[in-house]
């Protein structure tokens, strides 16, 4: 048993290498520097802070001065015990202006499109589940920011700029498939609907009640997925008529208001009815609560079972919690709306790798507890990215050799890492809670 555990541990490595290896090979590659920099002039000549190591530096979840994390930064390849000052904050501030924030965006694209292809990821029914949610985040008060973004008017204190982040999220192995940055004035239905461009057939989409509207269902169909959503009762009449009539689910026909046209029209979506299913969900408070689905087939998908589908999305919540709290998204690192775009897309690319890696050695704990028979049990994700907190550049670098032992480190070092998985816990949200930084909520290192 030892033997084979050994052996399906070797196999989990060799893809997670795999995975790094092929991120090493477009990062270090010609054809990724003509596509990420901005003008063909740049990065011609080689310097100590060349492309590469400007791709990296902004992968490494940097959170303290330019000047620091430099030092920190070649400190980790010289393997130096003082950090010495190699390159100054001045040529990073001139470098990161000739990059295109697009290039953490097609790192991303390969990895997630690996992920799926070799990870063999989990799925409810065989459909891969994403989870779109929005939410907002503070910008520093710089004039290219505040032009860019938009300035808003808090009831209390001075205008602060704000932007609204959107992501398309795989609530069953935490990877964020699609994240946006986009001006807060843009709503977030709009941001779904440039999520929907990533949209595949097998796709299951888990909605809040804030995103239901006739033309976003229409898109959703047309991209050949499907939806499952909470919707509000007040709002929508054949959803009160459902809610009268006392049925615990019905199929519908939801026609298109007249509010829907303008919607259609401008992306191009076609305004016939859809034959769609409503189901009531009683919670524990004794109220109820309205799921609308596009899946109306009863034989394989029964009621009973979305109560617990629609759950399911909660991690998208969570994760939130990771991009504010444990990797400080807010905490940007330059001056310019470019540096803002930059600094979003690169953490959320390296948080992306920490979780591949955490769901394959999530993978590798489930086979050795299988075989003693001991509760289940998680790795706790604060661990992971503090862990992965300047190994990720190593990764991304190394020769395959020095990779595997590395991720086999990760392995051993995540695995020591675990809690106790409790079904059914819950915790009462306090909504007037303002702080900033939370006790629960400590972010990486």
């Amino acid at each position: 048993m030892k033997t084979l555990l050994a052996l399906a541990r070797n196999l989990l490595c060799d893809t997670c290498v795999n995975l790094l290896e092929s991120l090493s090979k477009i990062i270090f590659s010609q054809e990724f520097l003509e596509n990420s920099r901005q003008e063909p002039s740049h990065f011609i000549r080689n310097r100590i802070l060349f492309f590469p190591y400007i791709i990296l530096f902004f992968c490494n979840f940097i959170k303290s001065s330019y000047q620091t994390e430099l030092n920190k930064f070649f400190n980790i390849f010289s393997r130096g015990s003082v950090a010495l000052q190699e390159v100054s904050k001045v040529a990073l501030c001139k470098a990161r202006k000739k990059i295109k924030h697009e290039a953490f965006l097609i790192l991303n694209e390969h990895a997630t499109t690996f992920f799926y292809a070799n990870f063999s990821p989990l799925t409810w029914k065989g459909l891969f589940l994403r989870a779109i949610d929005g939410s907002t985040v503070q910008l520093p008060n710089e004039p290219d920011i505040a032009d860019h973004f938009g300035a808003w008017n808090p009831r209390q204190g001075d205008p602060c700029t704000m932007a609204r982040i959107s992501q398309m999220f795989d609530p069953l192995n935490h990877i964020t498939v699609d994240a946006i940055i986009s001006p807060k004035s843009i709503g977030e239905r709009d941001l779904a609907a440039q999520h929907f461009q990533q949209l595949r057939t097998g796709e299951l989409l888990l909605l809040d009640r804030g995103y239901p509207a006739f033309w976003l269902f229409k898109m959703i169909l047309t991209k050949g997925a499907n939806f499952c959503s909470r919707i509000s009762i007040s709002r929508w009449h054949i959803v009160r008529d459902f809610i009268d009539s006392g049925k615990q689910e019905e199929i519908i026909v939801l026609t298109p208001p007249t509010t829907a046209f303008q919607s259609c029209n401008r992306y191009g979506l076609d305004t016939t009815p859809m034959t769609l299913r409503l189901i009531r969900i009683e919670l524990e408070t004794g109220e109820s609560e309205v799921l609308i689905t596009s899946l109306t087939d009863v034989d394989i998908y029964p009621m009973d079972e979305f109560a617990e589908l629609y759950i399911t999305r909660w991690p998208v919540e969570e994760d939130y919690k990771i991009i504010k709290r444990r990797i400080e998204v807010e905490n940007f690192t330059g001056k310019s709306k470019l540096s803002v775009y930059q600094d979003f897309h690169a953490r959320v690319f390296s948080k992306n790798i920490t979780a591949m890696l955490t769901f394959a050695a999530q993978k590798d704990a489930a086979r050795e507890i299988s075989t003693q028979n001991e509760p289940n049990k998680k790795i706790n994700s604060t661990q992971a990215l503090s862990t992965m907190r300047d190994t990720v550049v190593l990764l991304l670098c190394g020769t395959s050799l020095q990779i595997k032992k590395m991720v086999s480190d990760l392995f051993t070092t995540f695995l020591k890492a675990t809690e106790p998985i409790r079904p059914g816990r819950k915790y009462l949200r306090n909504h007037k809670a303002k702080r900033k930084f939370y006790i629960n909520y400590k972010p990486i290192l």
